[in-house]
This record gives structure tokens, C-alpha cells and sequence, in this order.
């Protein structure tokens, strides 16, 4: 696929961006092939003849093989990877969920183009070039060259009393997210990391995640950014309160997106799909992250082979969604930040992986003698 062309409008409230939309998330997202196992069994091989003892390199040799696998070729490159930050708003604070306004959504964004985020200094750090999406952000955010406007509406609905998102707006979002993966794709990018800005984005997350795997809220929902323990009861009766209006009409994964979603959810989700159609690595951040990573398993199953879970958040649904996408997670750090912070980390091990599978000698060529 070829990226879009088309520049989004911003409007008010309801209003849908206007580049290319998908029509069906069934059958008009693109086409993820599956991974073939024959190049990981050609990996493995190769794994054997490098100058270390078999497996003492751990997971970083399974990270390369998998790297491998998905570019069909014994030299994959890591060397240019991207992260993109979708921002988006949710009806739902309204419940009081989070102890943030909405407005520091905006603020974040601003702090993200003008360099003073974590995400910024992690990126950095990884060598990874950085985009900022606003895909539904509610309050007015400045002009700034950095900043990709790819806005829906103002923030979601509050889906404890109707659906988060309409239909068309979506499908809308999704395309967004599958619009990003193609520029990236076509800008060369070869490593693909994404993240998200969101106040109150743990409760769709939640949400989501109680959806996907049946399990009861208690066992999905967690604080989130600093609830205490009355917002926390609040949290749980919003969740109570939405899985009771939405359960009853769930069908498959597009329902839930877009009754429990978000914008930026549902655009991080097109961007796993457009990713993997890319044939890209993609690396997957926390919780929430995890939650668009496991509604884009569900819709295109190929997507799985592809990811990659940077780490575990202390969030307690992100278990349970890693088991969904059927992902060990890289790291375990304790972080609960957000913004793609996590997968920017991951980013440095999984290059350290490849490195080392593409430049270590082989025992024939350093002439060193292999295990008797």
C-alpha cells in the first residue's frame, strides 16, 4: 500500500478526518501474511555456527531469528526504526476516572514536539525517530511543524452511556493508524515501536481487555496514573457499568473498539495491522498499547508473528493481554508510563539481537574450534 496523500480536515465535535477510509475492518485492512518457520529454522542453523556456545545468547537469539523470519532474508536491518505517538481523549473522565484533567493530554503533546518528554530522551537513546499523531486530542493544540493532524472529533463519547466511537468514525481511526505504518514503511523504516498520550486511557484499556478475555474487572483494572482508592471504585463502577451496556452487543473485536475504544486505540491498532502487512517488526509498549496490539490479533490473526512485547507493565490487565497475543514480554522494568517509553527501551535489544547475529564471526571463518 502506498500512503495517503490526502491531508485530514480538522473540525468540531463528530466530525470524521476525511483521507482514506477503510470500508470493512474484515476485509479491506491489508492483507498480513503469515511468518514462515522454514527462515527461523535457517536462523537457528546459523545460530549454531556463530562463535558462542549454543543458546548463551538466550532470548536475544530467538529476538533474531524471529527478525529473520520476518524479513525473509539471513541480514535483516533494524537500524531505522520510527515510534509513532497517537493521542486521543475519552469521554469517560467524565466519570471520574482519572485524577487529570483532559487538558494535560494537549500539554503532552506539546511537551512530546518540543523534546521534553520521556519518550523524546528514550527515542533518542534508541536511535529512533519519532512521530506525534493527534488522532482525537479534545482541547485545541497550537500549530507546530512536528505535529501530524489526523483528529476524528474532540475526544470520544462517554461509553457508560453510549458507544465511544460511531462506526464510521472508527473506521476512520483505524485508517489512520494503517496510513502511519505505510508512511513509515515507505520512508524505510524497518523497525516499527508505538505508544500513546491519553488521559483516562487505562479505563478503555480495562475495558477492552475484560472484553476480549472474559475475565471479571477486578482482575483487569488497575490505577492507572496515580488513582487512589476512591477513584479506583469509581474506575471499577464505570467499567461495571459500560461491560453491562456493551457485553450484551459485542460480536467480535471492531465491536469492542468501538464501543469501549478510543481514537488513538484504534488507530495504534490499523498501525499493527499496516506494520505487519509491511513485513515490519513491531514492537509493542504497555498496557494500553497492548489492548489496540490484542484488537489487531483478533481482526488479522497473521498480525501475531509480528510483534513484539516490549515489557510488563505493573498494570494489572497486561498479563492477560500478552497471554491474547501469545507474547513473552522482553523486559519487566516496573514501567507504567505510557507514550511508547517501554517499546523505545526494548528498541536497543532488539538491535543488540540482530547485531549480534549479522556481525559475529563464525567458528570457520575466525578459525576457532567449535564444541567437540
Amino acid at each position: 500500500m502506498r500512503p495517503s496523500t490526502s491531508r485530514p480536515r480538522v473540525r468540531s465535535r463528530d466530525s470524521v478526518y476525511t483521507g482514506r477510509v477503510i470500508n470493512d475492518p474484515h476485509s479491506n485492512l491489508p492483507s498480513v501474511r503469515p511468518v514462515d518457520s522454514n527462515w527461523i529454522l535457517r536462523a537457528e542453523k546459523r545460530q549454531l555456527t556463530l562463535t558462542k556456545p549454543p543458546g548463551s545468547l538466550g532470548r536475544l537469539e530467538e529476538i533474531a531469528n524471529r527478525c529473520v523470519a520476518i524479513a525473509e532474508s539471513m541480514t535483516p536491518t533494524v537500524s531505522r526504526p520510527r515510534i509513532v505517538v497517537f493521542a486521543g481523549d475519552h469521554g469517560v473522565c467524565a466519570e471520574g476516572v482519572s485524577p487529570y484533567p483532559q487538558a494535560v493530554t494537549a500539554q503532552m503533546v506539546l511537551n512530546f514536539l518540543h523534546g521534553g518528554a520521556a519518550i523524546n530522551a528514550l527515542a533518542g537513546a534508541a536511535g529512533a525517530d519519532l512521530r506525534v499523531v493527534d488522532a482525537g486530542v479534545a482541547s485545541a493544540i497550537p500549530e507546530h511543524a512536528g505535529l501530524l493532524r489526523r483528529r476524528i472529533a474532540d475526544g470520544t463519547r462517554n461509553f457508560c452511556v453510549e458507544a465511544a466511537m460511531t462506526r464510521e468514525q472508527t473506521l476512520a481511526a483505524l485508517q489512520v493508524g494503517v496510513d502511519m505504518a505505510d508512511e513509515a514503511a515507505a520512508d524505510g523504516r524497518d523497525l516499527l515501536g508505538f505508544g500513546e498520550m491519553g488521559i483516562g486511557n487505562t479505563t478503555p484499556a480495562s475495558a477492552i481487555a475484560a472484553l476480549l478475555t472474559g475475565l471479571p474487572i477486578e482482575a483487569v483494572v488497575g490505577r492507572g496514573a496515580g488513582a487512589d482508592d476512591a477513584m479506583l471504585v469509581r474506575k471499577m463502577a464505570a467499567l461495571t457499568k459500560a461491560i453491562a451496556l456493551h457485553g450484551p452487543h459485542v460480536h467480535d473485536a471492531f465491536d469492542v473498539l468501538a464501543r469501549v475504544g478510543g481514537f488513538e486505540i484504534a488507530a495504534m491498532t490499523g498501525y499493527c495491522v499496516g506494520g505487519a502487512a509491511h513485513r515490519r517488526p513491531i514492537v509493542v509498549d504497555g498496557f494500553i498499547a497492548t489492548a489496540a496490539a490484542a484488537l489487531a490479533v483478533r481482526l488479522a490473526p497473521n498480525v501475531k508473528d509480528y510483534l513484539f512485547a516490549a515489557h510488563r507493565s505493573i498494570e494489572q490487565g497486561h498479563s492477560a493481554l500478552l497471554d491474547l497475543i501469545g507474547q513473552r514480554p522482553l523486559l519487566d522494568l516496573a514501567m507504567r508510563l505510557g507514550e511508547g517509553t517501554g517499546g523505545a527501551v526494548a528498541m536497543t535489544v532488539i538491535r543488540g539481537a540482530v547485531a549480534a547475529f549479522t556481525q559475529m564471526a563464525t567458528f570457520e571463518s575466525a578459525n576457532v574450534s567449535g564444541a567437540a
